[in-house]
């Protein structure tokens, strides 16, 4: 095939390939099976590279890639209805909101049915990705390097390996703290924790649910909420809260109603968050949601703390003027990007963001893709779906992305949106809100199937 035949000429100068075959797909987590789905339906050669040695990521408890952050616990935010993809169902028997049990084995069916299992890969540990080609010449390879030594060119490479596996620590509390200091990635039961005095900082979905997990166990347990937050519940009047949430989270309700009705149902079942002893919710925040907590606090079986002033030994000063002793610190404070198979100078991480047009493609790299480096507000699953699908078109040459300028205007404005309507906080750095979001992904992918159409007769 010549080169002009097996490329298109992008605004810019760039060649892409106009149908790549040879695709590999880090990680064996749902994004990732997900991904090599969609692809390998599309015709695509597709390798799924696996550090461990079952699927599920995040979903696998115990998982011996050393990744997963859940804990015994954990299920799923969103109800089952809501978090299959739109192609493979639970089954019928699997409770309303899966535990990570239920969604480890949905995941397994999901990739033996679709015929990705096969592909994969497992206890190959991705240590290098490296570009064969020069940003702005060339037929777009990339070389990856997995930790045995083995080496395999590819068209394309689609990172899956999600932002939730290296903890973020608080300094002050990991390094002042004299009583035992753990991240909630770490944490899996509440067994080590019965009778002691605990303190979880944090009020995001693992926060709440560790604080309700231990507080029974706990001599004393305290939450400290840093930020304002509204705590959804997991049921109203006996349905799933995100079935009747759905009903006006569509993009062509105005948001002052979305947000005004979300309020006002949370309210109606756990009433004025602020004398729940949280603060004041003064910006957007990503959604947090509790079957318990809040019965936790009003039950004082958790007290609630508005930040922390200093530490000094096990003692910790609180930002009321009150100051407690502790056995445990349990920081639920986030995590931190890290994509340490690929150099900074092609994907660089910067206030725990990577700069990526549609939080998918870094401008400057042809064939490079990221599927959920994202903290979306609806089902994790659903963004990988649309994520996927998105790329697909891209991989097999059906649209073509516009230039370099244009994408990184694209990233300072969505970067300006987070600045200007979130608070000021590393989680933050990679929020989508997915009514924006998802539109924003399909306009953006009819402009460049069009792209792809003007372009075509010069290239072939």
């Amino acid at each position: 095939m010549s080169e002009s035949a097996a490329t298109k000429t992008v605004p810019g100068g760039r060649a892409v390939p106009r149908s790549a075959e040879t695709v590999a797909v880090i990680g064996a987590g749902a994004s990732g099976l997900c991904t090599a789905k969609h692809l390998i339906e599309a015709g695509l050669d597709v390798t799924v590279y696996e550090i461990g040695t079952q699927v599920g990521g995040l979903w696998c408890y115990m998982n011996d890639s050393g990744r997963s952050s859940a804990y015994r616990t954990l299920h799923i935010n969103t109800a089952k209805n809501m978090t299959n993809f739109s192609d493979f169902r639970f089954r019928d028997e699997v409770q309303r909101f899966p535990s990570h049990w239920d969604m480890h084995a949905y995941l397994e069916e999901y990739a033996g049915h679709f015929g990705v299992t096969e592909r994969i890969e497992f206890e190959s540990e991705v240590v290098a990705v490296t570009p064969l080609f020069e940003p702005d010449a060339g037929d777009p390879k990339w070389e990856l390097e997995t930790v045995d030594g083995r080496k395999r060119v590819f068209d394309s490479v689609c990172v899956c390996t999600g932002h939730l596996t290296r903890p973020m620590h608080v300094p002050e509390f990991r390094d002042g703290f004299r009583g035992e200091y753990v991240h909630s990635h770490d944490y899996k039961e509440p067994d080590p924790f019965i009778g002691k005095r605990i303190c979880v900082v944090g009020v995001g979905n693992s926060a709440v649910d560790i604080a309700s997990d231990v507080c029974v166990y706990a001599e004393r347990c305290v939450l400290v909420a840093r930020t304002g937050v509204w705590i959804a519940p997991k049921l109203l009047f006996g349905v799933a809260f995100t079935d009747i949430t759905e009903w006006f989270m569509k993009g062509w309700v105005p948001e002052w109603f979305r947000n005004r009705a979300l309020k006002f149902l949370i309210w109606c079942v756990h009433g004025d968050m602020k004398k729940l002893g949280l603060p004041p919710v003064t910006r957007k925040v990503h959604p947090t949601s509790s079957a318990t907590v809040v019965s936790d606090i009003a039950y004082d079986r958790i007290f609630v703390k508005q930040g922390i002033d200093g530490v000094e030994g096990k003692t910790l000063h609180f930002a009321d003027g009150a100051a407690e002793e502790f056995d445990v610190l349990i920081a639920a404070t986030g995590y931190l990007i890290e994509l340490p198979f690929l150099s900074p100078g092609i994907a660089p991480i910067e206030n725990n963001g990577v700069k990526l047009y549609k939080r998918i493609v870094p401008p400057d790299w042809p064939g490079l893709y990221f599927i959920g480096m994202t903290n979306i507000t609806t089902a994790l699953n659903v963004n990988y779906e649309h994520q996927a699908k998105w790329t697909r078109e891209f991989i097999l040459g059906n649209a073509v992305l516009p230039s370099r300028e244009e994408m990184r205007a694209d990233i300072e404005a969505q970067d300006e949106f987070v600045r200007t309507n979130y608070k000021t906080t590393p989680r933050h750095a990679i929020e989508e809100e997915h009514l924006r979001y998802f539109p924003a992904l399909k306009r953006s992918l009819r402009e460049a199937v069009v792209r792809g159409r003007r372009l075509a007769p010069s290239a072939a």
